[in-house]
């Protein structure tokens, strides 16, 4: 039987970067930096690792409330033309997000010293979407959602990122509040939220032009597939 995925949910698989907002624990952590398959440097924040006073885990909650707190107009969901990368964003770690179902490319210029935390590809279930009232209802259709996910990836400046399957994480059951509209239905609302998939923390880039291409896809079954491609061409100044 083909599993039905609602409209919201597909539109909320996020294949992103990160700067946002809301996060209250944005201390100076040291991060550490992972590693490619050749051994070379990658500054990605090693799996099951904490920055910035928060966990993987968690921050992927925070990516999340950004996201569903985030105005219609410009949201970073979606591809439009009004999106503006230092919408929503404070502190030190900013959040992107990718548009899904064709490849996107952004061009956007970051301060110096922000940390950017990348949803790769991911899936979120909220009361307000009718995907569960409880966190272990919450969780399960989230986890569901994420088990679809296949041919998850990530690049910087053109180095991947290797054993991607280590940074898939659960979130906690986290409240959010979102406008009217929102960016998955047309009332909004006070509710909670769990959400699943693969989150990535970069640290602070150096000065100057980078590229990040991320992406992946929700296999549905039976030839159906839902894909993010994205692609952010970044200076940081």
């Amino acid at each position: 039987m083909k599993r039905f995925i609602p409209a919201s949910v597909i539109f909320t698989i996020v294949a992103i970067l990160t700067v946002v907002t809301g996060c209250s624990d944005r201390s100076d952590s040291p991060i550490a930096p992972g590693t490619t398959g050749d051994g070379s440097l990658l500054k990605v924040l090693p799996a099951h690792s904490h920055a910035y006073g928060k966990s993987l885990a968690q921050w992927s909650a925070e990516w999340w409330k950004w996201g569903m707190s985030h105005p219609l107009a410009g949201h970073p969901f979606n591809d439009d033309p009004s999106f503006q990368v230092t919408s929503g964003q404070s502190g030190k770690v900013w959040f992107l997000a990718a548009p899904g179902g064709s490849p996107v490319v952004r061009t956007c210029t970051i301060p110096n010293g922000k940390a950017l935390f990348i949803c790769v590809i991911g899936a979120e279930a909220s009361d307000l979407e009718g995907l569960g009232n409880t966190e272990a209802e919450q969780r399960a259709m989230a986890a569901s959602f994420a088990d679809m996910i296949v041919e998850p990836f990530c690049t910087v400046d053109g180095v991947p990122l290797q054993n991607i399957g280590d940074y898939r994480v659960s979130s906690p059951q986290f409240t959010f509040t979102a406008p009217t509209p929102w960016v998955f239905g047309t009332t909004g609302g006070t509710g909670t939220s769990v959400s699943d998939g693969y989150f990535v923390m970069l640290t602070p880039l150096s000065t100057g032009a980078h590229t990040l291409h991320y992406g992946g896809s929700f296999d549905f079954g039976g030839g159906s597939f839902y894909s993010f491609n994205m692609t952010y061409h970044l200076t940081v100044q």
